[in-house]
């Protein structure tokens, strides 16, 4: 099994809140810039714990949010 090496350092990771966020404090962010992952924190905590995604797992979970497929509200 072939496995790709992946620098998941995050130490200088450009995180980013969604334009949809509001001032309600219950927000994601998500950093750009690591090609093989998607990684996703709480807002409120930034110092904890991100999650990681494949960026192939992210696509479809944001086009099902945008085809109605999924919803944000379930």
């Amino acid at each position: 099994m072939h496995t790709e090496h992946c620098d998941m350092s995050l130490r200088h990771a450009r995180w980013r809140k969604s334009t949809f966020s509001g001032d309600q404090g219950n927000c994601v962010e998500v950093a750009d810039g690591i090609p093989c992952a998607v990684p996703v924190r709480d807002s409120k905590c930034p110092d904890g714990p991100a999650l990681a995604f494949a960026p192939a797992a992210w696509q479809a979970f944001l086009t099902g949010l945008r085809d109605g497929s999924l919803s944000a509200g379930s």
